[in-house]
């Protein structure tokens, strides 16, 4: 047995306090004193979006500047600093001198300050910008970009021989586990900084209570395999166990510096029929998407809110969460190792190629990797999110053939993934060219009806038998200012997001081939572009409220489907005032009967799974409770002659005026009740639908233009009405649609 080890030099610190900021872009040698002047001192993790990054419209994007002291901790040392999220460039200068660039908002990056500190202490500045380029992705997004260095920052205290620190943010260790039934192979390999003629002697490895070996420093890349008798493996939910390898550099027996990874041992692997399989067991992964940011706090989010998000997905039995569109905080990525959840981790190439930022996609590409292949959750890589939207020619293709070379080179145990645009078609080299791939399906809110998500997936499959598809994104906006007893499609209201999801967690659970589904999204999410739903500056997809307080009805569909927790859950609590004699009671569970009373008295029971529907008639006030098994829920409900304007979205203007107004609809000519492929069936009718497809892109701003609509989509967009389709779109006048109707009068079947 070795003696215990002297304490390792290895400090690490967190520096949040202190730091002056300014919104403008300083002179490099200003001062700490010039800084909190020109500005105010900040806590760390810090935005400078947090509110107008929220608010709708623009908001600033462009250069301010950081600025500390900072302190030497003895002579001896090195002393290094290391962000782990600066959004979306940083130029790091200490007392004026520069000493590193990093591009890319969402990967850690370390600076070795040793040199300028020989006097022992001095001011840190830092420029951060996140202004528009075509260099660093991403630049065209439905989220926000908040810039700032809105994650943790630490202060590394290292001897001068030591784990490696500058190599692309990586720990300094690889861990690499391999399973043969119930033993396990793990092959360790450090990175090592040392000196010629230095006292470093070699690395012990070890695995806790499990193995550990010395290895002779030969080089900088000492390796061993250890083996684990009788593995225990990280099984999801189920059981995420997880080992800590440990790495130390020795002088004999002293130790000079240490570094620690957990990890899990699994094995995976995706079948085009059965789906994914987790340990040799089919494990359907179904879940949602994430986005790191908070209402009133922009992405500079705390320990409490990533609990919060953490716990929101275990209580839904989620068994994934796609961590999107970016490398995520390590904090993150540790909860979902301990909670067993399955990760898709990805790059924020998204929407829109940037022909000048393909050495950025790379960069920030390894850095995903290597900063976080020791993650048991982690089992794809994603390349691109929606990529095609401006277009899919050669280059695009070429550049993700090269990504996906790149990230089995880096990781060759994990899988590659894309989320492709729902228009992308389903023929081109991209669908097959990663190792599974998704689509991005918004069937029954931005375009068709939610019925041909099932249509358009069984064709795929059935047209692709050996490619692997899931869902990467799909979801209805909701505000829950705004309810409707009859919900409609682009209608904005809590009750037709609820009932969009009704439909495709059913859709989901009778394809079990899908190898991976994630809602979009788990939480309201900012993204400064938008302004609709009547909230500007928001996403409103997510199950629950931007500030996490409110859990929409949609959540509960979910948490039916897939939690094992008893409970019961009445839904449209929101629409307490109603007008209907006879009222629709809508109750999600995951019990197998709800039996409900009004007033105390049992009006009925009723069984079945996740969704129970009861009709109750309505004559005042009305206590409602559900109750299945032990638990129970209750709202109150009241009879009134008129719904309040606050339960009916203003920009659903168009969508009543159609139900109210009486279009004239002559026999044997079109109106707008009559479908676009019907219309176009006519050479003149072909001519009025062209306006029409350019009224709704331009309701929609610069999204809907220069889009080229494939086939296949465009066999559902010409099933639809000429009324259903200026409903979704909003922002059409009266006026315009009652002359379009007029146009269509005078057109001949």
């Amino acid at each position: 047995m070795t003696q215990p080890a002297a304490p390792a030099a290895r400090r690490e610190t967190s520096i949040h306090e202190g730091w002056a900021f300014s919104p403008l872009e300083l002179p490099v040698e200003s001062s700490w004193g010039v800084v909190a002047a020109a500005g105010e001192q900040v806590v760390l993790p810090h935005t400078w979006n947090a509110i107008d990054g929220q608010a709708g419209g623009d908001y600033r994007r462009g250069r301010a500047t950081y600025a500390r002291v900072i302190e030497a901790e003895a002579p001896d040392v090195e002393t290094w600093i290391e962000f782990t999220g600066v959004n979306s460039s940083a130029e790091v200068y200490l007392d004026g001198r520069f000493l590193a660039s990093h591009d890319g908002g969402y990967s850690t990056f370390r600076v070795n300050l040793t040199d300028g500190l020989a006097d022992g202490s001095g001011t840190l500045l830092v420029v951060v910008d996140n202004a528009r380029n075509e260099r660093v992705y991403p630049q065209q997004a439905d989220f926000t970009f908040y810039g700032g260095i809105y994650r943790e920052v630490r202060q590394i205290t290292v001897g001068r021989e030591h784990f490696d620190l500058a190599g692309v943010g990586g720990p300094g260790l690889t861990v690499t586990p391999t399973l043969d039934g119930d033993r396990a192979e793990v092959t360790l390999t450090a990175a090592v900084v040392s000196m010629p003629g230095g006292s470093a002697t070699g690395v012990r490895f070890a695995i806790d209570g499990e193995a550990a070996v010395t290895v002779p420093l030969t080089d900088r890349a000492p390796s061993a395999s250890l083996v684990i008798e009788h593995v225990r493996r990280w099984h999801g939910l189920r059981d995420p166990h997880l080992y800590t390898a440990r790495a130390e550099l020795l002088a004999g027996e002293r130790v000079l510096d240490v570094v620690e990874l957990r990890f899990g041992c699994r094995e995976f692997e995706v079948d085009p029929q059965r789906g994914f399989l987790l340990n040799g067991e089919e494990y359907p992964l179904r879940g949602v998407s994430r986005h790191q940011d908070f209402e009133g706090v922009g992405n500079a989010i705390t320990e409490e809110i990533k609990q919060q998000d953490l716990a929101l997905i275990r209580e839904l039995g989620a068994t994934t969460v796609r961590l999107a569109h970016y490398q995520h905080d390590q904090r993150f990525y540790d909860l979902c190792d301990e909670a067993g959840l399955v990760v898709w981790a990805e790059i924020p190439q998204i929407t829109v190629f940037l022909p000048g930022a393909i050495g950025n996609a790379r960069d920030q590409l390894t850095e995903l990797i290597v900063q976080n292949r020791h993650h048991a959750s982690i089992i794809s890589w994603g390349l691109s999110n929606e990529i095609t939207l401006a277009g899919a020619g050669e280059e695009v293709v070429t550049v993700h053939r090269e990504l996906n070379d790149l990230a089995h080179e880096l990781d060759p145990t994990r899988l590659t993934a894309m989320a492709n645009l729902f228009l992308l078609e389903t023929d081109h080299p991209l669908v097959g060219l990663p190792d599974v791939t998704s689509y991005n399906l918004y069937f029954g809110w931005y375009v068709g009806e939610v019925a041909d998500n099932d249509r358009w997936l069984d064709d795929f499959h059935s047209a692709n038998p050996g490619i692997a598809i899931g869902l990467a994104e799909y979801g209805a906006d909701a505000n829950v200012q705004f309810q409707s007893a009859a919900p409609e499609k682009g209608d904005y209201t809590e009750s037709y997001q609820a009932l969009y999801h009704e439909h495709m967690v059913g859709m989901i659970e009778a394809r079990p081939w899908l190898w991976a589904t994630h809602v979009w999204n788990l939480a309201d999410f900012g993204s400064a572009g938008r302004d609709e739903g009547g909230v500007p500056g928001r996403n409103q997809k997510g199950l629950v409220s931007f500030d996490r307080t409110l859990k929409k009805d949609a959540f509960y569909v979910y948490k039916a489907a897939w939690s094992s927790e008893p409970f019961v859950h009445v839904a449209g609590r929101r629409r307490a005032e109603r007008t209907e004699e006879v009222t629709e009671v809508i109750v999600y569970s995951n019990q197998n009967q709800v039996v409900l009373s009004v007033d105390g008295v049992a009006v009925g029971a009723v069984e079945g799974r996740r969704v129970f529907r009861f009709q109750v008639p309505l004559t005042g006030e009305h206590e409602i409770t559900a109750r299945a098994g032990g638990v129970s829920d209750t709202i109150t409900l009241r009879k009134v002659d008129e719904v309040p304007d606050a339960s009916v979205m203003p920009t659903t203007s168009i969508a009543n005026w159609f139900d109210e107004a009486e279009l004239p609809s002559p026999a044997g000519f079109f109106s707008v009740r009559d479908s676009l492929g019907d219309i176009k069936q006519s050479e003149e009718g072909a001519r009025v639908i062209a306006t029409v497809m350019e009224a709704v892109a331009t309701s929609r701003g610069e999204v809907g233009h220069g889009v080229e609509i494939p086939p296949a989509m465009q066999a559902i967009v010409d099933r639809m009405s000429v009324e259903k389709l200026i409903k979704q779109a909003g922002g059409v006048s009266i006026e315009h649609v009652a002359a379009l109707n007029a146009q269509l009068n005078l057109i001949a079947k």
